[in-house]
């Protein structure tokens, strides 16, 4: 099997490099720094463009911002999409609109191309080493074909339905992480402001009904105050404004979502938009003086 992917930033650069390691030796990469793309021909892989990958691969991949990026790669003028033919696949990774998805698919089936909504949650640390969470859309024979290839990347591959549900499932996951993120920051702030040891409230908490995955990996961080990104704020920003989106379309009530959208829209404002999303524990800082953990 030949595979094509395009987008080597945070996560798709590690991601690639899995690819490898499972096995899948035929790989070409593109991007726009091509400083990662010569780490990748390093580690096995070819350099690509548009055409090359389009017309030569049997399965495209793409790791990229938003859905307009997806849509120019794809679909845009000398886009990859006019240079593939009936029986491609095409999996896109990227965290987008799940309407994109539906339309960027709508496209590929005049064309005779299959695809996938396959987006990831876990970030930089879970791209490397293998263990990120899919969430994807598209049909059940599709799915069950190139699901070996997502497990190179990811500890669990899940069909969640048609597509745009791999999208969906994706928005469902960021507003959790992001309402957790918020919730953890406040708590912390709390403890410390009444005195006690927010590393000690984390041991003390991290085994029962509060603990989860987002306070393992985010608690640490806000207390070291480490804001090196595993996931941007800015990245996050764009999914919650997808999820907004995606909500006043379909009629869903979303408050929690519109809140800490507005934090994070703040911390952006204020030069934290390339920070980690767990830098929302500054947002507290401002309002209190409070730094957690010093």
């Amino acid at each position: 099997m030949k595979i094509g992917l395009i987008g080597l930033g945070i996560m798709g650069k590690p991601m690639a490099k899995n690819i490898l390691k499972g096995g899948y030796q035929d790989l070409m990469v593109s991007d726009l720094n091509q400083q990662s793309v010569q780490e990748l021909v390093d580690c096995g892989a070819v350099s690509g463009t548009n055409a090359e990958i389009g017309s030569s691969c049997d399965v495209v991949m793409t790791m990229l911002p938003n859905s307009p990026h997806v849509k120019a790669v794809m679909l845009g003028a000398s886009g990859v999409a006019s240079y593939m033919k009936a029986g491609q696949v095409f999996i896109d990774m990227s965290s987008i609109n799940p309407v994109a998805s539906q339309e960027i698919a709508a496209e590929l089936a005049k064309i005779g191309v299959d695809m996938l909504d396959a987006p990831v949650s876990g970030g930089e640390p879970k791209a490397i080493d293998a263990t990120l969470s899919f969430m994807v859309g598209g049909r059940q024979d599709v799915f069950e074909r190139f699901k070996p290839l997502l497990a190179t990347m990811g500890a669990s591959v899940v069909r969640c339905g048609d597509i745009g549900a791999g999208n969906t499932t994706k928005l469902a996951n960021q507003i959790i992480v992001a309402c957790n993120i918020q919730a953890l920051a406040e708590a912390l702030t709390l403890a410390q402001k009444a005195g006690v040891d927010p590393q000690l409230v984390f041991e003390a908490i991290k085994g029962g009904l509060a603990g989860s995955t987002v306070m393992n990996a985010k608690a640490p961080m806000m207390i070291a105050g480490n804001d090196k990104p595993g996931f941007k704020i800015d990245l996050h920003i764009k999914d919650l404004n997808n999820a907004l989106d995606c909500a006043h379309a379909v009629g869903a009530i979303v408050p929690m979502t519109a809140n800490v959208q507005e934090i994070l829209q703040y911390l952006h404002n204020n030069g934290c938009g390339n920070d980690d999303h767990s830098a929302i524990a500054k947002y507290y800082e401002k309002l209190t003086g409070i730094q957690i953990g010093r």
